[in-house]
């Protein structure tokens, strides 16, 4: 009995280790260091231990044990970097393992990040389960399935558009229908969908139309009597394990379909992983192979990219919302590099989230670095310890300038009465310590605080109103706050800027602040803006000291 109790006691203790090894930053909170900044928390190694960490976890190996050199994955993340292609998460599989992790801190493997486009190869998934439930068929019209909302004329191009045509963005618009969709005074937007001209023959066409996808979510909806995201929980989410997921909803509760889901990383890994496997899950076949060899197909010729065919993976053809690769790959992604990479004839998936404005580039670095070693399985102890001490120390580094200013003495805690402007700020004050920045804005909703870290990231939430949360047109219901990680520093004496990294989403906002005398202005910019080098449409606030 004591050596029984003995080795439980064991057990457990390598249990605890085990979890707290994978979840750093929560052990280290416990442990009472939560006020490291992020940078440093990453750079605590996470050691391969080659199973499962926690209970749903895809199980770890080393590269050279699956068949991959160390060295490619390190030449892929020096290549990244160098380009500035802005990953904030990197997830490779091989033979169903982990063989390599990381996330550029503030990101962080427990947050779950925006997908954009991705999101419609889990609609996809959605209408694959429905027509193996034989809910409905890819054939079936799309204006039989919504009779309430069609048009009092209804064409005979709108009349032959099939489920299938929705998937493999052939419904024959001559242009996207999603500004129409989601900027018409109608809140119906599947009644505004099916107002849209339909120019040219279904089936015959292609144009990536984000309004198709939200089609099939409605349409999962019109069928089931549950949104996309509750008919996806049981069938998909559950089995592999994927929690605390959400989705963007319409004026009417739908899921948006196109856009708007929101994972970790892993979770979008352990998706390839399903398509690779066909279907299959733990021995249990999840979704039909034969759906996951149609909808990998490509149905149509797509569009897209700048350079010809041969080297252009926006022109291998679409299947059914996932795009063909080049070297027999496809992969469903989304906008700003959000990517879920198959890659069948070497057994492998490639999981990513970013923020680029060059996502070929990004293509071209998995081609030109990991699939080349991918079967070579010479061991280089050398490289192992190098990557596994890079993907611990991924870091988005803050601006760093000075740390403080003979202004903030003058004006720490001061408020300024901002001038009338069409974001209704009215006040601004900032609050100034050793190693802490608040900013409170004061607008007819109330305050609204951000505290930054002084060159260094400080996590936290927010309901700031000129942010991207307010911003968003179909927002996750009941989000009222967006997690962050702001940090500050001074640029010279009489300018403090902060960068306000949205941890969940793929971007980020400037906040600059010029003190001239007793005058302010505070200038916005958001990372969209500094990605495409344009102006941020937000007014440039002034305000001056009154308390």
């Amino acid at each position: 009995m004591g050596k029984n109790l003995g080795l439980l006691t064991l057990k457990v203790r390598v249990s605890k280790f085990i979890y707290m090894e994978y979840n750093r930053r929560s052990f280290l909170k416990q442990a009472g260091i939560g006020a490291l900044e992020l940078g440093l928390l990453n750079q605590i190694p996470l050691k391969g231990l080659g199973s499962p960490l926690m209970a749903g976890q895809l199980p770890r190996s080393t590269p050279e044990s699956q068949g991959i050199q160390s060295g490619s994955l390190l030449a892929f993340i020096n290549a990244v970097e160098k380009a500035n292609l802005n990953l904030h998460s990197l997830m490779v599989l091989r033979h169903g393992n982990v063989v390599a992790e990381g996330w550029w801190a503030p990101y962080a493997p427990d947050l779950k990040h925006t997908l954009y486009s991705l999101s419609k190869s889990f609609t996809s998934s959605a209408i694959g389960f429905a027509v193996s439930e034989k809910r409905l068929s890819v054939e079936d019209k799309v204006v039989a399935l919504f009779p309430a909302e069609v048009p009092a004329m209804i064409s005979n191009n709108l009349a032959a558009m099939r489920v299938k045509d929705l998937l493999t963005m052939a419904t024959g618009h001559d242009k996207d229908t999603t500004p129409a969709v989601r900027e018409a005074k109608d809140p119906n937007w599947v009644k505004t969908f099916l107002a849209q001209p339909v120019e040219h023959q279904p089936g015959t066409h292609f144009v990536y139309n984000s309004g198709a996808t939200y089609m099939l979510s409605a349409i999962i909806q019109k069928l089931t009597g549950k949104t996309l995201l509750e008919y996806l929980t049981p069938r998909l989410f559950a089995p592999l394990g994927i929690s605390g997921m959400d989705w963007e909803v319409d004026p009417n509760g739908i899921n948006t379909g196109g856009w708007g889901l929101r994972l970790k990383t892993e979770d979008i890994a352990k998706f390839g992983q399903l398509y690779l496997q066909k279907g299959s899950w733990k021995g249990k076949q999840i979704l039909p192979q034969a759906w996951i060899e149609e909808a990998t197909t490509a149905h149509i010729q797509s569009k897209g990219g700048s350079r010809p065919k041969a080297d252009n993976d926006w022109l291998q053809g679409y299947g059914y919302q996932f795009w063909r690769c080049r070297h027999g790959a496809y992969r469903g992604d989304g906008a700003y590099g959000q990517y879920c990479i198959v890659i069948p004839d070497k057994n492998m998936v490639v999981a990513i989230t970013s923020e680029t404005s060059d996502m070929q580039g990004i293509m071209d670095q998995i081609w030109n670095h990991i699939l080349p070693q991918a079967d070579d399985k010479t061991v280089d102890k050398t490289l192992q310890n190098s990557l596994e001490t890079r993907l611990s120390r991924l870091v988005l580094s803050p601006e760093a300038g000075n740390a403080s200013s003979s202004l903030v003495s003058e004006i720490s805690g001061k408020h300024f009465k901002m001038a009338e402007n069409a974001l209704g700020i009215s006040d601004v004050s900032l609050h100034f310590s050793k190693e802490l920045a608040s900013l409170t804005i004061k607008d007819n909703a109330g305050e609204h605080a951000i505290h930054a870290g002084i060159n260094k990231w400080k996590e936290g939430m927010t309901d700031m109103p000129v942010m991207p949360l307010k911003l968003v047109l179909t927002p996750v219901p009941g989000e009222t706050k967006s997690k962050i990680a702001a940090s500050g520093t001074w640029l010279n004496e009489n300018t403090f800027e902060m960068t306000l990294r949205f941890i969940e989403t793929a971007h980020y906002e400037k906040v600059k602040c010029t003190f001239d005398g007793t005058s302010l202005s505070v200038e916005f910019k958001r990372s969209l803006a500094i990605l495409g080098n344009t102006k941020d449409a937000r007014p440039v606030l002034k305000g001056v000291l009154y308390s």
